[in-house]
């Protein structure tokens, strides 16, 4: 009987990968064709084999600078969020005050609010302070998302650190700044690993608000990828290499992040 059901399980696990990684993999497999193979044959590898798209993507400004600007506001986004977020965070695990809960909400209704209710604020914002199409412009959008979510995962791994910790080092002689830098920030290492990456993952794959706020200099790598229609059709090849590309720097987040993630499961904050 336990054997039936491990054979279950595992065709049940073979299923499922195959249904993940088939997007992934058709997406590689364009990757490394010609438009016109694409769009004339079925196969489940490349018949020319080629590494024009690639190249495409590395030397020509319009691909590459969009990979550019994504990690810079990426970057700037993921940084400012966990500055705002861990005192915030601290602040609810540890004390109480009225409204807190109510404030607490506050900030998670923010993070479930879609991004086109805010569009129409941020861009007459930015036209008027001269902030369109530009990296803080998107960073700082972005902010409205990732702080709630940031202060709600880092909570959740405070809460789990007894309070006499704090005490005790208050009784060493330990200032606040002291204490939270060495000692209370290495024990949540694994919260803020957790958030920076959902913080990074975000901005990365956000389209609408990073789109809008960019037209040229600041264009992310999202932006440019819904851009790809010429007088000659869709490059599809190309965008299967940019996608393949846009894949990259989440895997290797995950990579770094990957054990944090699961305490996060865990702890239930994620």
């Amino acid at each position: 009987m336990d054997n039936r059901r491990f054979k279950k399980r595992t065709l049940f696990l073979i299923a499922y990968l195959v249904f993940a990684l088939l997007p992934i993999y058709w997406m590689v497999n364009m990757s490394f064709k010609t438009n016109q193979e694409i769009l004339s044959s079925f196969s489940l590898w490349p018949a020319a084999f080629t590494w024009d798209n690639y190249r495409t993507n590395f030397t020509d400004p319009s691909w590459y600078s969009g990979y550019i600007n994504s990690l810079i506001y990426v970057g700037i986004n993921t940084v400012i969020s966990l500055t705002v977020a861990l005192p915030a965070a601290y602040a609810f695990s540890r004390y109480r005050f009225l409204g807190d809960k109510h404030v607490f909400f506050w900030l998670l209704t923010n993070r479930m609010t879609p991004p086109a209710v805010f569009l129409l604020p941020f861009f007459q914002l930015y036209t008027t302070l001269g902030l369109m199409d530009t990296h803080i412009a998107v960073a700082m959008a972005h902010l409205l998302f990732n702080v709630p979510l940031a202060v709600w995962i880092l909570e959740g791994f405070m809460s789990g650190i007894p309070r006499e910790i704090d005490e005790t080092a208050y009784i060493d002689g330990y200032s606040f700044p002291r204490f939270f830098f060495t000692i209370f920030l290495p024990l949540i290492k694994a919260g803020v690993g957790v958030a920076a990456f959902f913080c990074f993952m975000f901005s990365w794959v956000e389209l609408l608000l990073a789109r809008t706020l960019t037209s040229v200099n600041a264009k992310p790598i999202v932006a440019t990828m819904t851009r790809t229609v010429s007088a000659s059709g869709m490059d599809w090849a190309t965008l299967a290499a940019a996608g393949v590309l846009t894949i990259v720097p989440g895997a290797i987040v995950i990579w770094f992040v990957r054990h944090y993630i699961a305490k996060g499961f865990a702890m239930g904050r994620v």
